[in-house]
């Protein structure tokens, strides 16, 4: 059984940060100064669990050009396995409400591996291929849940 829970107890932060540890800083080598950073208390963080075991992470922050999601990670034991298609869902749902009522943009920049899952949630490519703390990106922008189903 997989769920996503919004972030409200320290210690589930802290959980959050080591799978983004194990995800981004050591399996793809993106150095630690990239990967923490000053929007860590403005954003609203999330966790997923598999089997009650953390597993999953990711959040959503306001900038000047709209709603971001970033972050997503999902430890490479529990891939495959719909964490990030719960976390997606999740984050979606969480800023629907705010996005619409502010009429802002929801976008993220997807790595190409990453692509296809949020293409299922509806996002599309926008932009130029360009490179994020030396892994290949491309910016992605929410059309709708019924944009590509």
């Amino acid at each position: 059984m997989i769920e996503v829970r919004h972030i409200t107890d320290p210690a589930d932060l802290e959980k959050a940060m080591q799978i983004r540890h194990r995800v981004f800083v050591e399996e793809q080598q993106v150095a630690e100064e990239e990967e923490y950073d000053e929007y860590e208390t403005v954003s609203r963080h999330f966790l997923a669990f598999a089997d009650a075991q953390p597993c999953g992470t990711a959040r959503w922050r306001y900038t000047d050009k709209g709603i971001k999601l970033e972050r997503f990670a999902v430890e490479k034991a529990c891939r495959g396995r719909g964490v990030g298609k719960a976390l997606v869902d999740t984050v979606l749902k969480d800023v629907a409400a705010a996005a619409e009522s502010a009429h802002k943009m929801i976008y993220l920049h997807a790595q190409l591996s990453a692509m296809p899952l949020y293409a299922r949630a509806g996002f599309e490519k926008e932009g130029p291929l360009f490179e994020e703390a030396g892994i290949q990106h491309y910016k992605m922008v929410w059309r709708g849940a019924s944009a590509n189903q």
